[in-house]
């Protein structure tokens, strides 16, 4: 059965893009993304538009669509000096606030405002006010994965990667370390510093167990295992190594272990996978809802209209860039 001419045609113009993912996208699924990927890169350059898309996107945007690409830290770095005038966030809802933080001027877009997080959901802005009145005085370490309006309350934010330096960057003995409880956990046992946590946990790093992993083992021999810090700390105490997202991917990059298990979001192993071919990536495969909800369809609908655009309180906006401004300038 012969193709429809504009598929055929939107098929040709994306080949190359489509050597880079033929591993992990199966070329029968290829021409349902095809027309999409060549509209989206048609629409950046009509828009002046980049997009951002965080690892645990689908390889089809990842890898086809996305200007820059990264962890959370990454990602907001590298907005400060996107040359656009539109930014659209392959992320979720936090992260596309960030983008609009240290880009108050752009356009800054993300293609389904339903796209959130367990643990911003997890803590609001009069929690972190609760907090500081139980322990007056105490600095308010935050992490990224937050609403806008409560790292408007904090002192600095953080990633799971710069984590430990952020805590002791404050000099100070004591900080509540906000919302994920396991980081926090993990992060304590970095540091001299004592750390009160906050009960937050992710959707898709709780998930995973010990037995899981020791499972993973018995039936792969020679498995390395790698494991985010939002894992329980069984997980981390049964993994080789523990890292953040950045982290995790280096470690694959350099090391090259003969298989590897990536005990975080799953779409992370097939972007990884998509450039690494003498690593056998075994997945476990837990999903991050939110992060599912960008696609390719509703990417191309807001560089069409330019919505939903993200919008923030001017006030709350000067308050939670400075968190953010500090932990970017600690390097």
């Amino acid at each position: 059965m012969a193709l429809n001419p504009q598929i055929a045609a939107d098929l040709a113009r994306v080949a190359p893009l489509y050597q880079r993912v033929k591993t992990v996208i199966p070329e029968l699924e290829w021409p349902v993304h095809a027309s999409y990927v060549a509209a989206i890169n048609d629409l950046k350059k009509t828009r002046n538009a980049v997009i951002l898309a965080h690892n645990y996107q689908t390889p089809e945007i990842f890898h086809c669509v996305a200007d820059i690409t990264g962890d959370s830290l990454a990602l907001a770095r590298k907005a400060v000096d996107a040359d656009a005038d539109v930014i659209v966030l392959a992320g979720v809802h936090f992260m596309a606030e960030t983008a609009k933080l240290l880009n108050p001027e752009k356009t800054v877009l993300i293609p389904d405002v339903a796209a959130g997080c367990s643990l911003a959901e997890s803590i609001t802005a009069a929690d972190v006010r609760a907090l500081r009145r139980q322990h007056p005085g105490v600095p308010v370490v935050t992490y990224v994965n937050t609403s806008v309006e409560v790292k408007a309350e904090s002192d600095i934010c953080c990633t799971s990667g710069n984590a430990v330096e952020v805590v002791e960057s404050l000099g100070s003995d004591k900080v509540i370390f906000i919302p994920d409880e396991y980081l926090a956990s993990y992060v304590a046992e970095q540091t001299d510093v004592e750390i009160i946590p906050w009960q937050g946990h992710c959707e898709v790093h709780e998930r995973f167990t010990a037995e899981e992993l020791n499972n993973f083992r018995t039936g792969h021999e020679g498995l390395t295992v790698i494991a985010h810090p939002e894992c329980p700390p069984d997980v981390l105490a049964a993994a080789d190594f523990v890292g953040s997202t950045a982290q995790m991917q280096d470690f694959v990059v350099t090391k090259r272990p003969e298989k590897v298990l990536m005990v975080t979001e799953c779409s992370m192993s097939d972007n990884i996978a998509a450039d690494i071919h003498d690593v056998e990536f075994i997945r476990p495969c837990n999903l991050c809802p939110h992060m599912k909800k960008i696609t390719l369809a509703n990417i191309q609908r807001s560089l069409e209209t330019l919505q939903p655009a993200v919008e923030i309180d001017p006030d709350v906006a000067v308050r939670a860039r400075g968190a953010v401004e500090r932990m970017l300038a600690i390097g």
